[in-house]
């Protein structure tokens, strides 16, 4: 049974010795000091009452005069713990059942003690469930035997749809204890499950040539992670993406098709934001250090590519980086410089830090910008069109 259930002979031989007290208790002598002892070679088990030498007695069930106490103990002295065997002859049916209920608390308690040491030892680490059930705020996983784990909405990816029977990879959070048993939380969304990924899949990951410096995420969508070598020669981004693109596909396949941008570190901010704001082509990056900006010069043709669906490129390279990013194109710059910019009120978003705030309104303008000149592009065609016809 120990074997079978994970627990130490130890810890079973004190839950049966804690119901024999429970049940004698129960039965045969309430008020007294009981233990039990069982040996382990034979397996009997033998209940002793404990009381004290004491001068004069007040409780008999606690105490013994030492007359009565050298009867049995001719060494005795007052202070002395005497213990007498009170084993019946027959506990009986009762105080069988009792002490089956017993040995059975404690064994479950047991059980999920051992669960929780061993997955409070794996918080912070990925671990592999099956979906055993989907609720309306929650899906449940099984991670092993009769061990369940909540992925709370919260912890949930969007774009995916679980299933009953899926296996999956998650991020384990924590494990609390409870009444039933450890309740152990897990995630899809935390960064940290795309870098266990990469140490999964990235062998010089996980034995530390290659370190991954930072990673930014917008789970179910993209994320971008910049590396960095500490072996010499080595090239930190074509390890992480592999032979054919190998090692980075299994990670993207593992996250449902998420896009992943494996870009190099640089100890130098505008090499690192240039880096980070890849596929797009960079031509010029400025730092101002004091305020940790980085502003950015593009082609127009590299604008919108820079920018990235709804700023989701300039977003993710703010988060990678921890600077504040100001993308232009080169004819706003232009533009600019030619015409007098009056000084731009403040303008705050609720809720959002001040490196997101900042960035989404250089976003917005960039768009804005944007949208601005594919409108005079468009418009082009038809002015040539409406002066030929005139002519």
């Amino acid at each position: 049974m120990c074997s079978e259930r994970g627990i130490s002979r130890d810890v079973v031989i004190q839950a049966i010795e804690a119901a024999l007290i429970s049940a004698y208790k129960r039965n045969f002598g309430p008020g007294q000091n009981i233990v039990a002892r069982i040996d382990q070679d034979t397996g009997e088990a033998r209940v002793f009452a404990q009381k004290q030498v004491v001068g004069e007695v007040q409780d008999s069930r606690l105490e013994i005069s030492l007359v009565e106490a050298n009867k049995v103990l001719p060494e005795a002295k007052v202070g002395d713990i005497v213990e007498f065997e009170m084993t019946p002859k027959d506990f009986g049916r009762i105080a069988a059942q009792t002490a089956k209920q017993v040995v059975t608390q404690r064994l479950r308690e047991a059980e999920r003690e051992v669960v929780y040491a061993e997955y409070t030892d794996l918080e912070g680490d990925i671990v592999t469930g099956v979906v055993q059930r989907i609720e309306p705020r929650a899906v449940v996983l099984e991670l092993g035997s009769k061990v369940e784990a909540i992925l709370p909405a919260s912890e949930q990816v969007p774009s995916e749809d679980y299933y009953v029977g899926q296996r999956l990879k998650v991020y384990l959070l924590e494990v609390h204890r409870a009444s039933k048993g450890p309740q152990i939380t897990v995630s899809r969304t935390h960064r940290n499950l795309l870098r266990r990924l990469f140490e999964l899949e990235v062998p010089e990951i996980f034995n530390g040539t290659i370190e991954l410096k930072s990673i930014a995420r917008e789970p179910g969508m993209r994320s971008k992670v910049a590396v960095a070598a500490r072996q010499e020669g080595l090239d930190p981004v074509g390890s992480c993406v592999g032979q054919r693109g190998v090692r980075i596909q299994n990670i993207v396949n593992e996250l449902n098709g998420e896009k992943i941008d494996v870009v190099l570190w640089s100890p130098d901010p505008a090499v690192y934001v240039a880096n980070a704001l890849s596929p797009a082509q960079i031509e010029r990056v400025e730092i101002n250090a004091e305020e940790k900006t980085a502003f950015v010069k593009v082609s127009d043709k590299q604008l919108s590519l820079c920018i990235g669906r709804e700023g989701q490129n300039a977003r993710l390279a703010a988060k990678l980086t921890g600077w504040r990013i100001d993308i232009k194109g080169s004819s706003d710059l232009a533009t600019e410089q030619v015409s007098a910019s009056r000084p731009k009120k403040p303008v705050h978003v609720a809720g959002a830090s001040e490196a997101e705030s900042l960035l989404k309104i250089k976003l917005e303008e960039a768009l804005r910008e944007k949208a601005a000149r594919e409108s005079q592009e468009a418009a082009k065609p038809e002015a040539v069109r409406l002066s030929e016809s005139t002519g």
